[in-house]
């Protein structure tokens, strides 16, 4: 097998990954957290605060709730 195929299997097989679409979909939430905590004081917080507050505040009932839905 050629290694540019090789490759492009990777990228298929980590794309295709439960694990990474709910890393993509957690980012999410994060980015758009960041977005509207930013808004509120009027400037950007920055992702490590945004990523640190939504942990704290929110990550466990969004995982939560993604599992029911998963479910239904």
């Amino acid at each position: 097998m050629e290694m540019s195929s090789q490759k492009n299997e990777s990228a298929d097989l980590v794309k295709n990954s439960v694990l990474y679409k709910e890393f993509l979909a957690e980012r999410e939430e994060i980015l758009r957290h960041k977005w509207i905590e930013s808004e509120k004081i009027g400037q950007d917080i920055g992702f490590e605060r945004a990523l640190l507050d939504w942990i704290v505040k929110y990550r466990s009932t969004w995982r939560t709730d993604r599992s029911r839905q998963a479910k239904a």
